[in-house]
Formats: structure tokens, C-alpha cells, sequence
């Protein structure tokens, strides 16, 4: 009985470190709203899974707002719908690294459409389409795009930060290197 015990209270923290671990470095939500509006980035103590969010061709397919973003204001990047988008800093202009059960928490912003991609504003940076592991995945400045699953409504900020990997795309954001 006492090896039992002793067995589950080595395994069970082992399993509870590898799934935090996997969370917390696969794991994201976005939210923003097309107007201007204002979120602190807070860390969500879930992280509700989410599926692929596809942008078509007839309309903008992303969108700028303002949000407080680490205690300062910035313009960044929304889908269609005002949601926050992000990038993951293990992806690199040739190789995406957010897929499978990351991109369930982290959708890819996948475009259906023929042509570019288009933004509601001007933009400084690129926005392209790259085929990739999760289909034809927008990208700004090499960065591929993605919504968070933690973030519930437009403006929130909650991926901010996530796992030390996880950032909101900024219209300023530098280019992604190869």
C-alpha cells in the first residue's frame, strides 16, 4: 500500500509539470476591436481550445485598435471580428512551429481567397499568405498570425506574454527573421 501511494505521489505531479508545461508554451487567445478600445494583458487560469479562424477574401481581413499592451498603449493587429492577433517566436519566416494541440489553443488567421490578404487601414509592415502545416496562413512581417483562446471578447489581451513566447503583433512589429 505504502509503494502506492508513494508511486502516484511521484507520477501525479510529474503529469500535472508536463501538461502545465505544455500549456503554458503551446497556448494563446486573442481578442481587439477594430475601434479603439483599452485591455490590460492578465494571465487566464484556462485556456479554452479554439479552432482555426478563416478569413475570406471579399473583406478586410485584418483590422488595427488601439489596447494597453505591458502598461503601454499601442496599435495592433485584430482579425475581421476584432480579436487579438499574435505570434509565436519559435515560428520563423520558413518554418511554423505552433501546430496540431498548440494551434487549438493558438488558431492559425488562415486566409480562403484568392490574391493577398487585405487590412481595413494601411499598414507599414507586409501582409502575405504562406502555405504552411496549418493551411494558408496569414503572416505580417514573417510573423504567421494567430488568435488566442483565452481571450473571450474583442480588446483583450490575454495572450500577451504566454510562455515567454507568446506576443500581440504590433503595426510596428520587426521582421521575422529566416
Amino acid at each position: 500500500m505504502y509503494y502506492k501511494r508513494a508511486l502516484c505521489s511521484l507520477v501525479i505531479p510529474l503529469i500535472l509539470i508536463g501538461l502545465l508545461a505544455t500549456a503554458c508554451g503551446n497556448s494563446s487567445t486573442t481578442t481587439s476591436t477594430s475601434s479603439s478600445s483599452s485591455s490590460t494583458a492578465t494571465t487566464p487560469t484556462t485556456a479554452p481550445t479554439a479552432t482555426a479562424t478563416t478569413a475570406a477574401s471579399s473583406g478586410p481581413v485584418v483590422k488595427t485598435a488601439t489596447a494597453t499592451v505591458d502598461g503601454k498603449t499601442v496599435t495592433i493587429l485584430t482579425d475581421a471580428q476584432g480579436k487579438t492577433l499574435y505570434y509565436f517566436t519559435p515560428d520563423t519566416a520558413s518554418k511554423v512551429a505552433c501546430t496540431g494541440g498548440c494551434a487549438s489553443t493558438w488558431p492559425p488567421l488562415i486566409f480562403s481567397g484568392s490574391g493577398k490578404p487585405t487590412s481595413a487601414t494601411t499598414l507599414p509592415g507586409e501582409l502575405e499568405v504562406y502555405p504552411d502545416a496549418n493551411g494558408a496562413q496569414v503572416i505580417y512581417n514573417d510573423h504567421e498570425l494567430y488568435t488566442y483562446a483565452g481571450d473571450s471578447a474583442p480588446g483583450q489581451t490575454n495572450g500577451q506574454g504566454v510562455g515567454g513566447k507568446w506576443f500581440v503583433v504590433t503595426t510596428d512589429v520587426v521582421k521575422n527573421k529566416p
